[in-house]
């Protein structure tokens, strides 16, 4: 018998392969599964990928992911748009989110300065954030960055850009481990950082 692969299979594996966190193994299992499965599963499948890259932008304002612009957040009048949450990526919004504690809005920063790896601030939203707090409408802005080198980089950055506008600064009081991730934090050490937010 051949032992040739079978190519779509093979090339099925090849993409699971290209995943984070995704081996050799992973991806067969994955390959195989999507192979035992129905076709109505597999265009299902198919197209929650196609419709995550045709349908989700960046809010206008936010910069969080969306389907609807401006974001829920941003277009809720509930919200206290006086109060901005600074985050590095959608994902720590989602933490923080999830905590149920956040009445204010967010900005999204899309990454942090790293100029070791070519990251400068211009390739950040920081002149959108800027213009948010120069437009007047913001009195807090709380930089809640992830308590690494790059992260505490960027927010003595931000503090530097946004201190001449008369705001205040905050960052989550640092519950927060040093070099943890926002998305990795339990909801108690959130609560924690949250609650006890200190200036700048």
């Amino acid at each position: 018998m051949s032992n040739e692969p079978i190519e779509s299979l093979h090339r099925l594996k090849e993409r699971f392969q290209e995943l984070p966190g995704i081996g050799p193994r992973s991806a067969e299992r994955l390959a195989f599964h999507i192979l035992r499965e129905s076709r109505e599963f597999a265009e299902s499948f198919a197209q929650a990928i196609l419709d995550v890259k045709t349908r989700i932008i960046h809010c206008r304002t936010c910069y969080n992911l969306t389907e609807k612009d401006p974001c829920v957040v941003c277009s809720d009048p509930r919200r206290d748009h006086g109060e901005v949450w600074v985050v590095e990526q959608p994902k720590d919004l989602l933490a923080l989110e999830a905590t149920g504690l956040i009445r204010g809005v967010y900005h999204v920063l899309l990454g942090h300065i790293a100029p070791l790896e070519g990251i400068e601030p211009d390739h950040l939203t920081i002149e959108a954030l800027v213009d948010r707090v120069r437009s007047g409408t913001v009195r807090e802005v709380v930089l809640a960055l992830n308590p690494t080198l790059d992260g505490d980089g960027t927010a003595l950055h931000l503090q530097s850009r946004l201190g001449e506008y008369g705001i205040t600064l905050t960052r989550p009081a640092r519950g927060l481990a040093v070099g943890s991730q926002l998305e990795y934090a339990t909801a108690a050490m959130l609560e924690s950082a949250i609650r006890g937010r200190v200036p700048m």
